[in-house]
């Protein structure tokens, strides 16, 4: 149970983050499609960065284990992808 409550937590501050950066705004990620404002993409791909270099750490550390990750299916991959982005595509219209 306490692993869903840090879940939930970090989740919580994770949104509370992105809140207060202004990247929930409608022109913030508008103009990362026109491809004209990257900080959405920043701050995505600087929240990555950290979050791998920390489970790395703990997986050297021997704190934590990674699970197997199982066969993927790829006809259902691209027509979720398709589904996601044709609905993406849709709201943004």
């Amino acid at each position: 149970m306490s692993d869903y409550i840090i879940a939930l937590f970090l989740g919580v501050f994770f949104g509370l983050l992105l809140q207060k950066a202004g990247l929930t705004k409608y022109h913030k990620i508008v103009n990362v499609f026109r491809l004209t404002d990257f900080t959405v993409l920043k701050f995505m791909m600087t929240a990555l960065i950290v979050s791998m270099t920390g489970l790395y750490s703990l997986k050297w550390l021997g704190i934590i284990t990674f699970p197997n990750v199982p066969a993927t299916y790829i006809a259902g991959n691209v027509i979720g992808g398709l589904i996601f982005g044709v609905g993406m595509a849709i709201t943004g219209y």
